[in-house]
């Protein structure tokens, strides 16, 4: 998979080279499998958009990077949508028996609980995570997130997802060095985009290790406090009496 990602640009130069105008429907089902279908999250993304990108600034081929910004929006709208409603009519299903190992009722609350506080979020930032773009819409649907609000976040978050991995291929393309080292640009863009969720994930369990190291602090009554309440307290029912 990395040896064939790698090599996207010289792949899209042939698809394009043999199959002309179709190349834009080949591309919208595979940017539609992998955020549409569970079953296909290993399908590239990033990678496919940035090097369509790459290929569009090729004079060598006639490929329009307007119609691509088009097509791939288009495919990460439906492919979202199908998603959704996959988790939403037939996810309940999986989630009937209590002592099931995975499919609990329970874990079904957690991930509703979970979308309800961080689902808009999520929604965004999925998108530039490869696994996590597939299985974040079929998430919201089996949480039977609100459907406007799904749609809004969806919509928005495809825009700027293509917007940011098709034009900077676009324009980088147009660099000798980006079309000869176009795997050093994929791991850039996996880096920015993995980067900042490894981060963030960083910071929260540096958070809950000093909040727990701090709640573990206030909990604890030294000895020398006790006799003294205990003092206190006597003083105060003999003052009473």
């Amino acid at each position: 998979m990395l040896d064939f990602i790698q090599n996207i640009p010289e792949e899209l130069k042939d698809v394009v080279k043999m199959y002309g105008f179709w190349t834009y429907g080949i591309l919208f089902l595979i940017v539609f499998a992998e955020t549409g279908l569970v079953i296909a999250p290993f399908l590239p993304g990033d990678s496919l958009i940035f090097a369509a990108g790459v290929v569009a600034a090729n004079q060598e081929v006639d490929i329009s990077v307007v119609m691509l910004w088009v097509i791939f929006i288009t495919a990460a709208f439906c492919g979202d949508n199908v998603n959704y409603t996959i988790g939403r009519y037939f996810g309940p299903r999986l989630f009937k028996h209590e002592h099931a190992k995975i499919f609990k009722p329970s874990n079904l609350q957690k991930t509703r609980e979970f979308m309800e506080k961080h689902g808009r979020w999520a929604i965004l930032v999925a998108r530039f995570v490869p696994f996590m773009r597939t299985y974040v819409p079929f998430t919201a649907g089996l949480s039977r997130m609100n459907y406007r609000n799904y749609i809004s976040y969806s919509v928005s978050s495809a825009i700027i997802w293509v917007t940011v991995c098709l034009f900077p291929g676009y324009f980088l393309g147009k660099i000798p060095f980006v079309r000869e080292n176009f795997e050093v640009a994929i791991y850039v863009i996996i880096g920015f985009a993995v980067g900042p969720i490894l981060i963030h994930a960083l910071i929260t369990i540096l958070k809950r290790k000093k909040a727990a190291k701090l709640a573990q602090k206030q909990s604890t009554v030294t000895p020398s406090e006790e006799p003294s309440k205990a003092e206190a307290l006597s003083v105060d029912s003999v003052s009473g009496e």
